[in-house]
């Protein structure tokens, strides 16, 4: 469960980054929409299974609701899933 929870907060981060950093310049400065559909369709669905992963993990280790809070924030920032990934799963034990 650790592995794929940390695979999906480094696959989620990449997908924000690639929806604001290359989606969002292609659809506004060059209008050309198309990659930022597909990237917005693999950013959407790769946020909510972090969020429900989070949810699920928090559940399985018995951590309170805050840590849950922490890591539903750290999805809505840029880098957010690339910290919790280093401060918090990287020390967890399997």
């Amino acid at each position: 469960m650790l592995v794929t929870f940390r695979l999906m907060a480094i696959l989620e981060g990449i997908s924000y980054l690639l929806l604001f950093g290359l989606g969002m310049p292609l659809k506004y400065l060059a209008q050309i929409p198309e990659p930022n559909i597909y990237i917005g369709y693999a950013h959407g669905f790769l946020f909510i299974a972090f969020v429900v992963l989070a949810a699920v993990f928090c559940y399985e280790k018995k951590w309170g609701l805050r840590r849950f809070v922490i890591f539903f924030i750290a999805s809505l920032l840029p880098f957010g899933t690339f910290y919790v990934d280093q401060k918090y799963l990287g020390k967890v034990a399997l």
